[in-house]
């Protein structure tokens, strides 16, 4: 450690600043690592801020080291520094050792000595030493030095050499707020009617069509694309029916959204005379990439069509990149939602008379205190003959989809030994994940996200790792590139919102009438479970899975599903909507999820037009819900 007139005028300001101002007396700076400037190849990852306190940038190079991400920060003074970087070992929950998320923390063009990402299975400030700094203007790099998922919460330089920063829990969101100098009441986004939480399939139809029919919206996102499993960031394709009866007007703006794609491919055969069967059937000549249904090309799910119908609307304000993370309540009522950018932090107020939890997870539900449910229900609380004898905490798993390309030349790919082993026998030989490598059925979706995601990036680099170095027909293999990984989650199930009528197993397969009747749903009652063969070899850690279904007529799904019993103000549409757990194996893809949209979106306009909540919807205005049913929201220019 340097000691000069220098550092010791710094250290005696310190001091006398610790007199002046406890609050400021460490004297530090801190970056948050999503701020970067420049990020480089490294990439946002939001699933787990609500468990670990922020969003992170993670070196997800599929082997290849990323590009540096940089950025400059400007010092309070020159002087000594300790430098803290929040990050983890991220394999180390499975006690293997090679930390393969290590990275570099560079200043001013020199690197540290301390290689991060190697310390600990739980996030943590890991300690950097000291630096001496002979300017206030100071440039950071991030250097991946792996390509396998390095990851960065934050970095801290401070002039209190003694501190260790606060980790976890309030203590760390009080003190991570006063360094970044957050207002106690952030200022408010603007004034709406309705706020949408999600930017899904189902959140997307439900802002546009609550905006065509004249209702201030704000959509917030806290990705920065629209679509939830159908973007190119998870490349899940749309699955169910549209243009159902009793209203086949609803899926006119799942349609207008939704990207051209197998789904359609399917139904355009089946009729292929119709004006709109003869418009996919051409679509897909042009493009024969569209009829790949999972795991396509980025191009297949269509971000920028999603986009500009949304920011085409004058009604809709869309916050991109935004994440809600609390709730103001006037009793039982949503006031308003509190946000944060997911790039600086930056919080916003909105609020709105009404809200939507288009999350998937029931994260805005959650927050207001709405009634839920998690898991499978017993077979006698519900009566349906695909419960079980005893309710669990089983669901449906989280998917993380890949595939590879063809090269030139032979390529490479790294060993992996702190990945899942195979061998000859537990060796899945594919050149592309589907659906079906599905994790996590035995966890929590919602807390455990982060590890669920995790060891499915052990399974897919494990598995290619040895297809690539280790497997009899090697060369089978040699000229493929593993070229696409999802990191983001594609996920089925987690929290299950109670409304006024929870929808279950025998009210489909009887075709119970409902006077409410909605949204019409037409995938199967199909359930996922983990694969038997998977289980022999990997038990407790399955990551494949197995689809039982039921089939189904067509059912149209109670409004009193879409909306809380006991928020009043809160409507939901998605995979969170009030389901048991075997009933939204039919309720669950996006198609119909997009038209529970449409119809919330129209419900949430009688609710301004008549000053009521969506009970009363239901009580005093289902006449009227079910013209606009009849009618739909989707521009006609479509031709059906």
């Amino acid at each position: 450690m340097k000691t000069n007139s220098r550092t010791v005028a710094a250290i005696l300001f310190v001091i006398a600043l610790s007199w002046a101002d406890p609050v400021s007396a460490a004297h530090s700076v801190l970056v948050e690592a999503e701020s970067f400037t420049d990020r480089g190849g490294w990439v946002i990852d939001t699933q787990s801020i609500d468990q670990m306190g922020s969003p992170y940038l993670l070196a997800h190079g599929l082997g290849v080291p990323v590009k540096a991400a940089t950025t400059t920060v400007e010092l309070p003074a020159p002087g000594l520094y300790r430098v803290w970087v929040r990050t983890r070992d991220w394999v180390a929950p499975w006690n293997v050792s090679g930390s393969p998320g290590k990275f570099q923390l560079v200043v001013d063009g020199k690197t540290l000595d301390t290689t991060f990402g190697t310390e600990g299975a739980a996030w943590k400030w890991q300690d950097g030493g000291t630096i001496d700094v002979d300017d206030r203007k100071l440039k950071l790099a991030l250097n991946d030095l792996t390509g396998f998922e390095g990851r960065c919460d934050a970095i801290l330089l401070t002039m209190d050499t003694a501190l260790t920063p606060p980790n976890e829990g309030d203590e760390m969101d009080s003190w991570r707020r006063r360094l970044l100098s957050l207002p106690d009441t952030p200022p408010d986004a603007g004034q709406f009617d309705l706020v949408v939480v999600g930017g899904g399939m189902a959140g997307c139809c439900t802002a546009v069509s609550a905006a065509r029919l004249g209702v201030r919206v704000a959509l917030i996102q806290n990705r920065p694309v629209l679509g939830g499993n159908n973007s190119s960031e998870v490349r899940v394709g749309l699955s169910g029916n549209i243009h159902q009866k009793p209203y086949p007007r609803l899926g006119d703006l799942v349609d207008e959204i939704g990207p051209i794609g197998y789904w359609n491919h399917r139904e355009a055969l089946a009729d292929p005379d119709t004006p709109r069967s003869r418009r996919i059937l051409e679509a897909i000549k042009n493009d024969s990439r569209k009829t790949t249904h999972n795991a396509g090309p980025a191009s297949n799910y269509e971000d920028d069509k999603k986009f500009f119908v949304v920011c085409s609307e004058p009604n809709i304000r869309l916050f991109l990149d935004t994440h809600a993370f609390r709730v103001e309540r006037d009793g039982p009522r949503i006031k308003a939602v509190i946000a944060c950018s997911t790039k600086d932090s930056r919080e916003m107020r909105f609020p709105a008379r009404w809200f939507v939890d288009c999350t998937g997870d029931g994260n805005l539900g959650f927050l207001a205190g709405a009634d839920f449910r998690i898991g499978r229900e017993s077979r006698a609380k519900t009566g349906e003959s695909r419960a079980p004898e005893e309710a669990d905490q089983l669901v449906m798993g989280t998917s993380v989809q890949w595939y590879t390309a063809v090269e030139d030349e032979p390529c490479g790919f790294p060993r992996c030994p702190w990945a899942v082993p195979f061998n000859e026998r537990t060796c899945q030989s594919v050149t592309r994940g589907d659906w079906d490598w599905e994790t996590g059925m035995n966890r929590n979706h919602i807390t455990e996200i982060e590890r669920i995601r995790d060891y499915a990036l052990r399974v897919v680099y494990g598995n290619w790792s040895y297809l690539k170095n280790d497997c009899p027909n090697k060369e089978k293999y040699a000229k493929r590139r593993l070229a696409w990984v999802a990191y983001i989650g594609g996920k089925r199930e987690s929290r299950r919102l109670l409304g006024d009528v929870i929808l279950q197993e025998q009210d489909v397969v009887q075709q119970k009438p409902y006077p409410d009747a909605s949204v019409t749903t037409t995938w199967g009652i199909d359930l996922h479970f983990p694969r038997p063969e998977n289980t022999e070899h990997f038990p407790g850690e399955e990551f494949r899975s197995i689809a039982r279904t039921t089939r189904i007529k067509p059912y149209p799904i109670p409004f009193r599903c879409l909306y809380s019993r006991n928020v009043p103000n809160l409507l939901m549409a998605g995979r969170d909507i009030s389901v048991t757990h075997v009933a939204l194996g039919t309720v669950r893809v996006q198609r119909t999820t997009g038209m529970m949209g449409e119809v919330v979106g129209m419900a949430a306009s009688l609710c301004k037009k008549h000053n009521v909540d969506p009970r009363d919807v239901y009580q005093q205005h289902l006449d009227e819900l079910k013209q606009l049913m009849q009618r739909g929201v989707g521009k006609r220019g479509n031709d059906q």
